[in-house]
């Protein structure tokens, strides 16, 4: 194997492995059908919650939360109820790129703003707010916008034209594409990886399209994914036979019936209460609250020392934990199990950062989505959205592995980046 074999990794932002084998297999995805055919397909697992933040966070540093330290797209600021964003600066573990002598490009991987000097390009990806900060090297940005490049799609208009939405979608895809093709040119690089996060918007809004070929939207919804596999044609078109292809997602998707309101569930049962009069955000939690819910669905205990309000001791906490898989585990609607899985933290993580780690986390069954809005008036509602994440249907394919190299039976997100680092090894 020659010396100068290279990766390119593909991320298809939570396209399921059912959905991408159903359109690889029906021809609206014939290159990607190619690419199957030739490698290793597998279904792979998400992190615990199932959202980009942490589980792209995973993909990159091959760690699990308790070690990259990121949880959630939100948080809490230490010894507060104040709510946070973390950003790329906060992940604790370093990404694949930073431990590699040979130059990358990496292109609109989601919660790597504000992108970091590094050997080689990188435009982070959502959630991205200052373009001038989502650019390593700053001087690439004249060229980007000459090229249109947008750093996310505009997803606020599906809520008001559907038809503007899908061509925003379109025309952030094209730009993508484009910058592809330019920064595909970049000398010497070692390893190439872009993410296309269009699809997870698109799922979201019209799962119901892809679901129903009767549906308005059903034919612009597979046409968005011939324009990406023929891009995947494309781009493995110009690797050589040696080197190594990844696609994957970081999460799958599966319908959306209702959301169901995690805090409004506490309240209901006392395990929440609000200081009188208040109700809008957690610094309005009063003394005689044992657990919070942040999203998505992640349990907080409200434990004395760690929370201004903590009501929770050291004695108290294996039996409120109990009451809460108990609560969560009788929550029905519709007839059926509103929580699919219930984790306490030790279950999911491991790592020095543990102790910021939610106490609980669950996963929610098909058709229900978990959330935590603490001003929601029911527990039940019909959501804007038709599709949601699902946390056990994520897809891994390789192309080009070297023989002995074994790719796990039921793989995980934080499994790609050793296997990659497998792979460069053997070269």
């Amino acid at each position: 194997m020659p010396k100068d074999a290279r990766t390119v990794i593909i991320g298809l932002d939570g396209v399921p492995f059912g959905m991408l084998k159903d359109l690889a297999e029906t021809g609206v995805m014939p290159n990607t059908a190619e690419i199957i055919s030739q490698g290793i397909f597998k279904k792979m697992y998400s992190s615990i919650p199932e959202v980009s933040s942490v589980a792209w966070s995973s993909v990159i540093t091959g760690e699990n939360p308790g070690r990259h330290g990121i949880f959630g797209f939100t948080d809490l600021s230490p010894g507060s109820y104040k709510m946070r964003f973390p950003n790329f600066n906060e992940l604790k573990s370093p990404p694949f790129w930073a431990l590699r002598e040979g130059k990358s490009v990496i292109i609109n991987v989601p919660s790597t703003y504000p992108v970091r000097e590094m050997n080689g390009v990188h435009i982070s990806g959502f959630v991205s707010i200052d373009f001038e900060k989502s650019v390593y090297p700053a001087s690439l940005i004249p060229q980007l916008k000459k090229l249109d490049y947008r750093l996310d799609v505009d997803a606020q208009k599906a809520h008001s034209s559907m038809e503007l939405f899908l061509s925003d979608l379109d025309e952030t895809l094209e730009a993508r594409i484009r910058a592809c093709r330019y920064l595909w040119e970049t000398p010497d690089w070692q390893t190439f990886m872009l993410v296309f996060t269009g699809t997870d918007r698109l799922m979201h809004f019209l799962w119901d399209a892809y679901e129903d070929k009767d549906h308005k939207y059903h034919n612009l919804f597979l046409e968005h994914f011939r324009k990406i596999d023929h891009a995947v044609g494309q781009i493995a078109g110009m690797t050589c036979d040696d080197d190594l292809l990844v696609m994957l997602s970081d999460h799958g998707f599966e319908r959306l019936d209702y959301d169901v309101h995690i805090n409004y569930l506490l309240m209901q049962h006392g395990l929440l209460q609000l200081k009188p009069g208040q109700n809008t955000e957690l610094n309005d939690i009063s003394y005689d609250t044992a657990a919070f819910a942040l999203d998505p669905a992640r349990i907080y205990l409200n434990l004395k020392g760690k929370f201004p309000c903590g009501a929770v001791g050291p004695a108290d906490t294996k039996d409120v934990l109990f009451k809460l898989e108990n609560l969560f585990r009788s929550l029905h609607a519709d007839g059926r199990n509103v929580v699919r899985d219930i984790y306490k933290k030790e279950q999911i993580y491991s790592g020095p950062y543990l102790e910021i780690a939610p106490d609980m986390v669950l996963v929610g069954a098909e058709g229900f989505n978990l959330k935590a809005d603490i001003k929601a008036q029911e527990l039940i509602d019909k959501p804007i959205f038709s599709g949601k994440h699902a946390q056990d249907t994520a897809f891994l394919l390789i192309k080009g592995l070297s023989d002995g190299i074994i790719v796990p039976e039921a793989p995980t997100v934080s499994d790609v980046k050793g296997i990659v680092e497998k792979f460069e090894k053997s070269v």
